[in-house]
Order: structure tokens, then sequence, then C-alpha cells
């Protein structure tokens, strides 16, 4: 990615960086102008947080990773057909607004409560909310250390440092942010960040279009990649689209089960203020939604050698691609800033729910509070850290977030949604609802259904279905279900059932007809991919006095394109030598070790020679034995397949992890000196590691 820019340009994209870093930075550290030092204003801003701060905030924090990572990398795989992600979980979000947001802001202004967790239980410290505390606690600890390893891995995309690098200054940011204003300075800078990049993400929507010829040239593009992308539904649902809707649905209604979220919507002081802000949020999220839409599409259009598990990589690739290094600073400087203040509100979150629910008798103790902050920030640096020594870290990671996101709004959504109906389970109807839907989406997840249908349904349901199975079951829990509302009657159930089935066959029958059949959406249109096979060298002459021994030493980065074949060679001329005597010996060892491999073929054996005047081989590597299918020697060529299949075979081409590392190989002299007055003691020897490396062009349609 770096080499899309010179050096000149890099050093513009690291100041507009710094330069937007800076501004994020001083507007959440402006806040301690009006802070206060008590745990309520630490927490939830005294209640007196302003509604379009704190939606712009519920805004940036909710869509950080979603909407910059998961968001475009979903449009980028299904197309337009990903279009109900963005309206019908926009249209559980407002439920939540209308609805669940209400409760929760009247439960927690009247309670004092400043935790999701504290809402389980009328009673703080019960059983089941430390249960709900302790999950919170885990979750949102390795979700927060997601978020760090995402503003690394963001540092090393764009500036080529490493992530550790990315993960301790991103550690940096999240404490200033908690000690300069706690979730006060969390919201400030969430909502400077919410500008900016609604901002810089419109200029990257129009730019990006404009790249491939306006809608219509996005929509031909699309067409001539895969028909598929242009149909409104995905083919081959496994369980039908009204499940696979209703997924989406539920997902946005699971909102209300994120406690980084629902902290903004605690600030707020009154029911009028909830409105507010729910208006705010609509305003600011829905154009931001169809723009990230767009952008998905459009980076799909322009990067065609990208495959599904990159797809993630979309936006900032897209930005470096069609931006000046100034704009794509911008961009990239607002993902960074959304991940850090997204990782400080999950630990803030963390703090309210081991204060208030845990450990309640820290509940009102502002320095322990603050400490507590300290010690789940480093827990969360941690993980990630220790997690860079395990290859794979990063998806295991991203599996355990989803297990967060589901497996919380699951736990939550279901319990408020009881108790807002008036119900009140006891310590063992919660818990056993908790447990249900916490198990639901992890086997779920892991499931052969799991990339069929978002975990959403499963958890809902089994907590509900839990729920009802107790109330019926056990004598301990009341009896009506819908706490103050009443069973349904026979004729109102009925006509429910009707119009739901009126529903379901509306969907599914439009699914049918409108739907594309596999062998359309296949995407099996003939493609040709181009690519070049060069010849890389690096030499240096060693000068070698009898008996010593130097090293040649090549560093190969993770920029390099895959490696065909690795070759070292040596070349002297002994021209110090007496007619009586041969040419000085050189014994050479290459060692491989540094290197990550493994490696197909090798060969690193220690070799002594007096060739010279000609060019020895001395060492070899093939890396990936599976490349010589695509060439041999030097050349263009271009290789015909389906899209997907040449996806696949672009991915081995463009990278080379085996042979990331350091190259060594020791040189040594044993002179033959002969005559006494005819000798020649030291000798120039020149070594050369020379690369065959693939260089891929691109890929095209051949057909339309």
């Amino acid at each position: 990615m770096r080499e899309m820019f010179g050096l000149s340009d890099e050093l513009v994209l690291l100041l507009s960086f710094l330069l937007f870093m800076g501004f994020f930075a001083g507007v959440g550290l402006a806040s301690m102008r009006v802070k206060q030092d008590t745990t309520d204003d630490y927490l939830v801003a005294g209640r007196g947080m302003h509604p379009a701060l704190a939606a712009l905030s519920a805004v940036s924090t909710w869509n950080s990773g979603y909407m910059f990572i998961g968001f475009i990398g979903f449009i980028f795989v299904q197309g337009y057909s990903g279009i109900w992600i963005g309206l019908v979980s926009t249209l559980g979000q407002a439920v939540a607004w209308i609805w669940l947001y209400k409760f929760i802001q009247k439960e927690g202004s009247e309670r004092g409560v400043r935790s999701l967790s504290s809402l389980v239980s009328k009673t703080r410290g019960s059983p089941e909310a430390k249960l709900a505390g302790i999950l919170s606690v885990v979750f949102l600890a390795i979700y927060a250390a997601a978020q760090l390893v995402a503003g690394g891995v963001a540092l090393r995309a764009m500036l080529g440092w490493s992530e550790v690098a990315g993960i301790l200054i991103g550690f940096v940011l999240v404490v200033a942010y908690c000690y300069a204003g706690g979730i006060r300075a969390s919201i400030w800078t969430d909502a400077a960040q919410s500008c900016v990049m609604l901002v810089g993400s419109t200029i990257l929507c129009y730019v990006a279009v404009s790249e491939v010829g306006g809608l219509s040239g996005l929509h031909g593009t699309l067409r001539d990649i895969d028909p598929g992308m242009v149909n409104f539904f995905p083919a081959d649902l496994t369980f039908g689209v009204t499940l696979w809707i209703g997924a989406f649905f539920l997902g946005g209604l699971g909102v209300a089960g994120q406690p980084q979220v629902v902290s903004r919507v605690m600030t707020l002081k009154d029911d009028k203020d909830r409105k507010e802000a729910a208006i705010w949020f609509f305003v600011w999220q829905t154009p931001f939604i169809a723009l990230m839409f767009i952008i998905g599409l459009a980076c799909r259009a322009i990067f065609l050698d990208l495959d599904a598990s990159q797809a993630q990589d979309g936006l900032p690739l897209l930005a470096m691609e069609v931006l000046s290094p100034f704009l794509a600073g911008v961009i990239l400087a607002s993902i960074f800033a959304a991940t850090m203040s997204t990782a400080d509100s999950q630990v803030l979150a963390c703090t309210a729910a081991i204060t208030d629910d845990v450990k309640p008798e820290w509940s009102q103790e502002h320095k322990t509070t603050k400490l507590v902050t300290m010690v789940v920030a480093v827990f969360a640096t941690l993980i990630a850290l220790v997690g860079q020594q395990f290859p794979g870290f990063g998806d295991s990671v991203f599996a355990l977030v989803v297990l967060a996101v589901y497996g919380l709004g699951g736990i939550f959504v279901p319990l408020l949604l009881i108790r807002m109906m008036g119900y009140e389970p006891d310590t063992e109807h919660t818990i056993w609802m908790m447990i249900a839907a916490l198990s639901a989406v992890i086997v779920w997840s892991f499931s052969p259904w799991g990339a069929d249908i978002f975990p959403s349904i499963p958890a809902m349901s089994s907590a509900f279905a839990t729920h009802f199975i107790l109330c019926w079951k056990r004598s301990e829990s009341p009896s009506e279900p819908f706490g103050r509302y009443s069973i349904p009657t026979q004729r109102t159930t009925t006509i429910g059932a009707v119009v739901l089935l009126v529903l379901f066959g509306a969907l599914e029958g439009t699914y049918y007809t409108m739907a594309p059949d596999a062998s359309e959406a296949s995407g099996d249109n003939p493609y040709q991919l181009s690519y070049t096979v060069s010849e890389w060298t690096q030499s240096e002459t060693l000068s070698l006095d009898d008996g010593e021994t130097q090293t040649f030493s090549v560093s190969i980065d993770e920029t390099m394109t895959a490696v065909l074949a690795a070759t070292l060679t040596i070349t002297y001329s002994d021209t110090g030598e007496t007619a009586s005597n041969a040419c000085d010996d050189i014994v050479t060892s290459p060692d491989y070790s540094a290197l990550a491999g493994p490696f197909s073929e090798s060969d690193d054996a220690e070799r002594s020679t007096n060739a010279c005047d000609t060019t020895t081989v001395v060492g070899s590597i093939v890396p990936n034995a599976a490349l010589q299918e695509y060439a041999s020697e030097t050349g263009d060529y271009t290789l015909n397949g389906t899209e997907a299949d040449l996806i696949e075979v672009l991915n081995m081409l463009g990278k080379s992890p085996e042979m990331m590392g350091a190259l060594n190989m020791d040189v040594s002299l044993n002179a033959n000196n002969g005559l006494i007055f005819g000798g020649d003691s030291t000798e120039s020897v020149t070594v050369t590691l020379s690369l065959l490396v693939f260089q891929p062009s691109g890929m095209t349609p051949l057909t339309v």
C-alpha cells in the first residue's frame, strides 16, 4: 500500500494524519475544562450531555469498527443485496431509540445506575447483576483489544509502523481520554471525529464514483464482475429471505445491548433530550450508511484483485488510491481516532460494570474508579500485545468480537424488553435467560449455519424460549410472561399469525421471483489475469583477507511480491597468483534460519570452490513449488479463468510470506599463496542474490 505514494506524498500523509490526530486529541483534552471530579461525571457526564453530542458519539462508537470494516466488507461481497442490512438494522435501531432507550434512560436516571448490567436486576450487586457485569467486562476487554489491534494494523498499512507501536500509541490515547474527562472526553472526541469523517466520506464517495464513470459506470462494472452483484437479493439463502432480513432487524435492535453505546443514552438528562438525540442520531447515521454503501460498491469495482478475506482493507486502500495524500491522511486519522475512542468507550463501560455491579462498594470512590479504568486498559493492551505473538490472533479476536456483539445483545435485549413490559424475573430466571442466549450465540457461530444467518435470531429466540418455559414450569416465576400486558386472546393471536404468514409469503414469493439463481450469481464469466516475472538482484563485494570470514546479508520485507525462486552466486577474479598456483579457495555457508519459511526446496549446504573468473551457484530456494505452475522464467504471462479462481491465483502471486526476514551467508577465504614472492593473500568476492518475482498487473473481464 505504501508504494501508492512517493516519498514526498508519504510525508504529506504523515503530517495530515498527525495534524488531525492532534485535533481529535485536543478536543478530548479540552473536556478537562468542564469536568467535575465525581464518579457520576466520569462515567455518565453528570447526566447533562447535550443531545447532539451524545447522538454523534453513539453514531461514532457503534459504527467505527462495524462501518469502516464490517459493513464495507459485507457490501464488497454482497453487492446491492447488502442494502438490507442498512435499511432493516436502522429500523431495529429506531425501535430501540423509541422504546428501549426510553426505558433505559428513565431507569438510569431514577435509580442512578451507570451501567447496562445494572438494569438486569432491581438490586445493585445481585448475583445476576454480577454475572452480567463479568460477562460485559470479559467481552468488552477483548473487544477493546481488537480495537487496539485494528489501530495498529491501520498504522502499519498507511505508514509502515509496527503493529506493536500502534497498539502502544492507542493505549496512551485511551488512558489520556479516560483521565482527561472520562466519558465526556470520549463523547467530545467522537463528535469531532463524526463531523470530519462524514465530510471526508462524502469527498471519498464522490471521487470514487467518478473513478468508475459515475453511478451508471459503477452499475455496469459490478454487473460485468458478477451479475448477482446488482441484484437486491442474494442467491441460495439456506433459510430463506425472511429470517435473513429478520436477523438484521434484531441486530439493529441488539445495539441496545451494547454497554458502550447505552452509556451515551445514560448521559442524557431527560426524555426530551432522548427524543432530540434520536433525531440527531438518524439525521447523521442515515447519510453515513448511504455513503458507506456506495463506497463499498466502489471498492468492489476498483479493486478486482481483492478477495473476500481482504475486503475489510477496502476503505483505507480506496482512500490512498483515489484521494490526495492530505485527504487520505484525514480519512485514516479519522479511522484510527474512531477505533481508539471506541476502545476508550469500552474500557469505561467495563469500569462502570465493575464498580456498579461486580464491586458496588467502589461505586462512589472516584480514585478507585479511575484506577479500575487503568487496570482494564492495561488488561486490554496486554491481550493485544500477547496476541501479536500468535499467528492468526487477529482472526480469533474478530470471532470473539462477533461473540461479544451478539452475545451481549442476546443477553441484555430480551431482559430489557420483559422488564420494560413490567415483568420482574427473579435471579434464577434472569441467569438462565442469559446462559441460554450466550450458549446459542456460541453454538450457532461455530455451526455449519453460522455464515447463513447472523446469531441474533438464535440468541434472542433462545432467551425468550427460556423465559416462556420458566414462566410455565417454575412456581417462583410469575406466570404472566408479558408483565403488565395480558396474554393475547385466541382471536388476536390468529390475526397476528395470519399477518405474519402473509408477510412471510410475500417476502419469500418476491425472493423466489427476483433472486438470482446460483449460475447467475456465481461469477463464472471468463476473466484474464496479467502478470510479469522479472529478476530482482542485490549484490555486495566483500574484500577478504586470508582466513577471514564476512557475512553477506539481505533483508526482505513484506512488500515483496511472490518469489518464484531465489539463487545465491559468487564471482571473483584471482589475478594475483603466479602461473604455478591455483585459484584461492572460497568457502560459502548460506543461512536461511532468519527467513519465515517453510520452503518447498532449499539448498544451504556449505561449499568450497576455487573456480575463479566464473559465476558459481552456492545456494538456492524454491519458496512455494505450487508457483512453478504459473511461470518458469522471466517474461510476460496471462492466465484465463473464472473470477474466483483468478483471485485465488492473484493472492498467491501478490505476496511472499515464506521469504520475509533476513537471508545471510558467511563467505571465507583460504588463500593459495604459492611462491613467497608471487602470492596473493586477499580477494574481492562479489556475492549476488537473484530473485525471480511475480508482478501482477491486474484482472479484466473477457466478456460482458
